[in-house]
């Protein structure tokens, strides 16, 4: 039977390189998306287009109830032995003017959002004695960011959530670990940062690809990385 992934926030520019890696390595892959659905489906058409598999899934996780509902109808086929949670917004403001709703949204969708994927594919996924968990989190949530506070607090309790997780799967043979990526070409970044800032900011000079990403997470989800797990791994040109 083939190993399925599920990879949040499948219809961004990490996300559809995560699924098209994943795709070619031969798992189905489940792309997700919550307000770009249409983009979820166009890449799940190219992946087929390419000889593998995928399905699109649309819900929003922060939604709790709408996770689970979601889950529980995938699951019925069978267990999800791949998570890639790179599901994430940001909305930025210095705290002192930061709004709850802005607070709290980035965190929802962040860290919350782990929470409510995450869980219910556990005890199926330990029931195989192998899985893999791959949270994207951001170099803002090791050395933080001015105007990030919310989204700095969601990446770095990502951290201790995997960490955590981690110790607890290890004798089942899955494995959890975050990515940190730096500054990345890409829908959250275009615009963002021009040159003279990554200059003065990257050691390398340049922003990174999200096929750069993908490929780590590719291989963090393979039989190959089965030794790895709990770790922090920056994907930032040298920023740290």
């Amino acid at each position: 039977m083939t190993m399925r992934a599920l990879v949040t926030g499948g219809s961004g520019s990490i996300g559809s390189e995560t699924c098209r890696r994943l795709a070619a390595a031969g798992y189905h892959v489940l792309v997700h998306a919550s307000r770009n659905f249409a983009r979820a489906k166009s890449i799940t058409a190219e992946i087929i287009e390419k000889g593998g598999s995928a399905e699109p899934i649309c819900f929003d996780v922060a939604d709790r109830i709408a996770v689970e509902r979601a889950l529980g109808d995938v699951l019925e086929a069978g267990p999800i032995q791949i998570l890639v949670s790179n599901a994430g917004v940001h909305d930025d403001s210095p705290l002192a003017g930061m709004s709850p709703e802005q607070w709290h949204r980035v965190i929802d969708v962040s860290l919350h959002g782990f929470y409510n994927v995450c869980r219910p594919l556990l005890l199926p996924m330990i029931g195989t004695r192998w899985g893999r968990v791959v949270a994207v989190s951001s170099i803002a949530g090791q050395v933080g960011n001015p105007g990030q506070a919310n989204y700095a607090a969601a990446k770095a309790g990502l951290h201790g959530a995997i960490k955590s997780l981690a110790r607890e799967v290890a004798s089942r043979g899955i494995t959890a670990n975050v990515i940190a990526p730096g500054i990345v070409a890409g829908d959250m970044t275009d615009g963002v940062f021009d040159q003279d800032f990554i200059d003065r900011t990257v050691p390398a000079k340049r922003a990174g690809k999200p096929e750069e990403v993908a490929a780590l997470i590719a291989f963090l989800a393979s039989e190959d990385a089965s030794y790895i797990s709990g770790q922090v791994i920056g994907v930032n040109g040298g920023m740290s």
